[in-house]
């Protein structure tokens, strides 16, 4: 495989392989492309005519304005790994890996607010869906970095992925249409149970399919369908239809791609059918991201700022002054009024993020209690020291 100047480049099989950065310049965005089942992070994306392997050897060229990055991410996408066992969400597991390979990714070239552009494949497309309704779950101050993920993503383009789920027994056909074109004959006729525990494994994907719906106005999204039915055993079948590729919402963009199912994702050359439309779509959304997405940071930002003062004066608030034991006095918020000296640990509004108050022990509480706490007894209107 090689780049846009000829030179070699090893994709990985596992995780994030960087294909592409603009030379002597920062990047301005980040493009990551996300095979399907049973797919591969270079093969998904390389003709099957002219081995042109097309995130690395024509997208850049294409974009060099917009000075992107390409990334390429792989995973173990076999049938087994998007069916459930006992009690696991498999399609979860890969979808939380994905969020913390891209965050540690970015983070290493301090980048982690960058935007980003998501390509992705057949079922590819709802480890991306189920990537971002994770990533947007996410709260608590350890791990609100994976949020990142969800804040700098720009636009998604969905290449045959299967996004209507409401008909069940519809989606068992798919899926089983799917597993036909990506797996070898052999497993599919002697290894039938593969395909239906996938079929079976219907409802979690169509419960990704109704929460990404919530999330999906925040992202520009652009539909991709397939123009051309697949053979199946002597049958001519569209493996995602239309509809269920690209349904119809508001201010979502659909195309056709000239070409089946399995090969609607590889482009030969500048001239393939459907190239235009991917490059253009990529294109627009990198042109207009950095400027939305670090927009989209400072909204975060000071949501974050709000949500620490908001807990910070719930936690002062409901604070109780120690027992004096040693002046055989108690002291209650009811009946005392404290006033904090000049001590920068008392001041919440500069703590630094997610720092934690901890109550003293007995002795030190007290000893802290005499030195930077006037004590005013509001009853009796005395003033103690």
């Amino acid at each position: 495989m090689s780049n846009s100047s000829g030179q070699r480049i090893p994709v990985n099989r596992y995780g994030l392989t960087e294909v592409y950065s603009p030379a002597d310049v920062k990047p301005n965005v980040d493009v990551i492309f996300v095979h399907g089942l049973n797919g591969d992070p270079h093969n998904t994306w390389t003709s099957d005519v002219s081995k042109v392997f097309w995130p690395a050897q024509l997208l850049p060229s294409e974009l060099e304005e917009e000075k992107p990055r390409v990334l390429v991410y792989g995973y173990d996408a076999n049938v087994t790994s998007f069916t459930d066992g006992v009690s696991k969400d498999k399609i979860h597991n890969h979808a939380e890996t994905l969020v913390a390979d891209v965050y540690a990714n970015r983070k290493r070239r301090k980048a982690g607010e960058r935007p980003i552009i998501w390509v992705a494949h057949s079922l590819g497309g709802l480890v991306v869906k189920r990537a971002l309704i994770h990533s947007s779950e996410i709260r608590g101050v350890k791990i609100e970095h994976l949020r990142s993920v969800f804040v700098s993503t720009y636009g998604i383009l969905f290449l045959g992925t299967p996004h209507h789920g409401s008909d069940v027994a519809q989606w068992g056909n798919r899926l089983e249409w799917i597993c036909s074109v990506v797996l070898p004959k052999r497993v599919v006729d002697t290894q039938p149970q593969l395909v239906d525990a996938l079929k079976t494994n219907n409802e979690t994907l169509q419960n990704i399919d109704r929460q990404f719906a919530q999330l999906m106005t925040r992202f520009h999204v652009y539909f991709f369908h397939e123009g051309k039915p697949t053979n199946l055993k002597g049958t001519l079948r569209f493996i995602v239809d239309e509809t269920s590729a690209a349904p119809t919402a508001p201010d979502v963009e659909r195309a056709v791609i000239e070409a089946d199912h399995s090969r609607m994702c590889k482009f030969e050359s500048e001239s393939a059918p459907g190239f235009e439309r991917v490059v253009v779509g990529i294109a627009g959304y990198a042109e207009e991201a950095p400027a939305t997405i670090a927009q989209r940071w400072e909204t975060e930002k000071k949501e974050r700022s709000t949500a620490i003062q908001a807990e910070a004066a719930e936690l002062y608030s409901s604070m109780t002054l120690p027992s004096a034991g040693t002046h055989g006095l108690i002291f209650s918020a009811a009946s005392v009024k404290a006033t904090p000296q000049s001590d920068s640990s008392s001041n919440f509004e500069g703590s630094s993020l997610g720092r934690q108050q901890k109550a003293l022990p007995p002795a030190e509480s007290e000893a802290r209690f005499d030195e930077d706490w006037v004590l005013e007894d509001v009853t009796n209107d005395k003033r103690m020291a």
